[in-house]
């Protein structure tokens, strides 16, 4: 922190703070309103995201907060158990990502299959596009993604009702604001988010014309919006329920926070993540958001680009952008009551939409053949149809399949040394498959920088998709840096084509 303070990277901290901030506050409330709970629960956890997990976090340049993969998970949780439930799981959520960072388990979060975590993340994309299509017309979504969307065409039916076609209008602003924006914006203002364009312009039209729509509630003071537990805390917390949902969120925001870390790392040159560091202080800002009642948070990948495509270098600029959402809510409430409900849902409808990546669906398809392509999408049909959890265990289960032509040959052997010529071998031989990615990465990660690399997989049989993957990202790094890697025996490997 004195660093950032002295060096002289604290005017880009400064700017790129404030365009983090513009980023995350309406996705704070849009997210929130989509999870089932007041606007303001959403901006508790974006604070705490900023100003506390932004001071201990592992991955400097990663912004915290509120994340459309668990709204699906927290709605739930809200319709099923009451938001009163909400705070002794994420205390005990927080508390096993602590316990996990300091066992150094963060590592075997990255093993987790891309086929898999994409095709979650477009499962949650689907549930969050259908939930939130009812609040573009002031109506509240219903308690589960196929009964949304059932529900669907009544909606459009039901236009000839007043207000539900002014609140859809106000909805179409909002997206056509965002997109419109987004292609039209000129490069000296590229830093300005359409989301934001897309609220301002919804809610100026609803203000000047006085339409009667829902608008967002927020109380006087940031304060009332803090829940602490009540008495019964010890007892909540030994409900089977409240530990099997605790450790559902925990894995799922693990799982979304150190991945979205890993993306973060590819788009800058600096500090590498230190993944249990970040575990452990995502589990203190989930323990402290059970304490305050807000939402679950995770780092989250939107807000992170956005950080990162602003120059900020240190952490100050996501511990600054956390101090200007609660300078805003502490100070102009009055301004955030005149957002309409419809514009927080056109933004969550464009979010949820772009969640649903076809084009990782593609990449697999063709890099890696059908199996990975049917994980994804038997994750999201799971997601949809079932729950979150359900959704993952099933993408898991499916990608074990990968390993059973393997299954007597798992072991992965990595040798690395020095060579006399200034270059730096690692070879590889057996199988690589996401059971050794932990190993591998940390192999990988610990190869001198500056030093030319000679990749050699003339001994290696096989590798699954996952561990390449992660290999092609790691390459495309070192070389990006200006850095020589040379493979030798890939021609052998026909889904690593790099």
């Amino acid at each position: 922190m004195l660093k950032a303070l002295s060096g002289g990277t604290f005017s880009r901290d400064f700017t790129a703070s404030i365009v983090v901030f513009l980023v995350a506050m309406p996705l704070c409330m849009g997210i929130a309103v989509a999870s089932g709970v007041p606007p303001e629960k959403g901006l508790i956890t974006g604070i705490i995201g900023g100003v506390i997990v932004g001071l201990f976090a592992g991955s400097p340049l990663q912004v915290s907060g509120p994340a459309a993969g668990l709204a699906v998970i927290v709605f739930e949780i809200v319709q099923e158990q009451g938001l009163s439930a909400l705070g002794p799981i994420l205390i005990l959520a927080g508390i096993i990502q602590v316990v996990a960072g300091l066992l150094r388990v963060g590592g075997w979060f990255r093993a987790i299959s891309p086929a898999v975590v994409h095709g979650m993340l477009a499962g949650i994309g689907v549930l969050i596009v259908v939930g939130q299509f009812h609040v573009l017309f002031d109506d509240k979504p219903l308690s589960s993604g196929l009964a949304n969307l059932v529900a669907m065409p009544g909606q459009i039916l039901g236009l000839s009702n007043q207000n539900a076609a002014m609140a859809f209008a106000v909805g179409l602003v909002t997206i056509g604001g965002m997109l419109g924006w987004e292609k039209i914006r000129p490069a000296s203002l590229k830093l300005l988010p359409g989301a934001l364009v897309g609220v301002v312009l919804a809610t100026l039209v609803a203000f000047l014309f006085n339409l009667p729509v829902a608008r967002v509630v927020v109380p006087e003071s940031i304060t009332a919006a803090i829940t602490l537990p009540g008495e019964g805390l010890v007892q909540q917390l030994l409900n089977p329920a409240v530990i099997t949902t605790a450790i559902a969120i925990a894995f799922i925001a693990s799982a979304e926070t150190l991945l979205s870390a890993a993306a973060v790392d590819r788009m800058h040159d600096g500090v590498r993540t230190n993944y249990n560091r970040e575990l452990s202080a995502q589990g203190v800002g989930n323990l402290l958001c059970g304490v305050a009642g807000a939402l679950p948070m995770t780092g989250v990948i939107v807000r992170s680009s956005a950080n990162v495509q602003a120059g900020a270098k240190t952490r100050l600029s996501t511990i600054l952008h956390g101090v200007w959402i609660l300078g805003f809510v502490a100070l102009l409430p009055w301004l955030l009551r005149e957002i309409p409900m419809a514009a927080l849902a056109g933004i969550l409808v464009v979010t949820g939409i772009r969640l649903v990546s076809v084009d990782h669906a593609k990449h697999l398809l063709h890099r890696y053949g059908p199996l990975p392509a049917i994980v994804w999408a038997a994750t999201l049909i799971m997601v949809v149809a079932a729950d979150l959890l359900t959704g993952v265990l099933v993408g898991i289960g499916l990608s074990l399949l990968e390993l059973l032509p393997h299954v007597r040959r798992l072991r992965l052997g990595v040798e690395d040394a020095p060579r006399g010529d200034d270059r730096h071998e690692v070879a590889l031989h057996g199988s690589a498959t996401f059971l050794s990615l932990p190993k591998l990465s940390a192999k990988l990660e610990s190869v001198p920088a500056g030093r030319q690399v000679v990749l050699n997989l003339d001994r290696l049989g096989h590798i699954d998709h996952t561990c390449a993957e992660m290999l092609r990202e790691w390459i495309d790094r070192r070389r990006s840096a200006g850095m020589t890697v040379e493979l030798s025996g890939a021609g052998n490997l026909r889904n690593l084509a790099i």
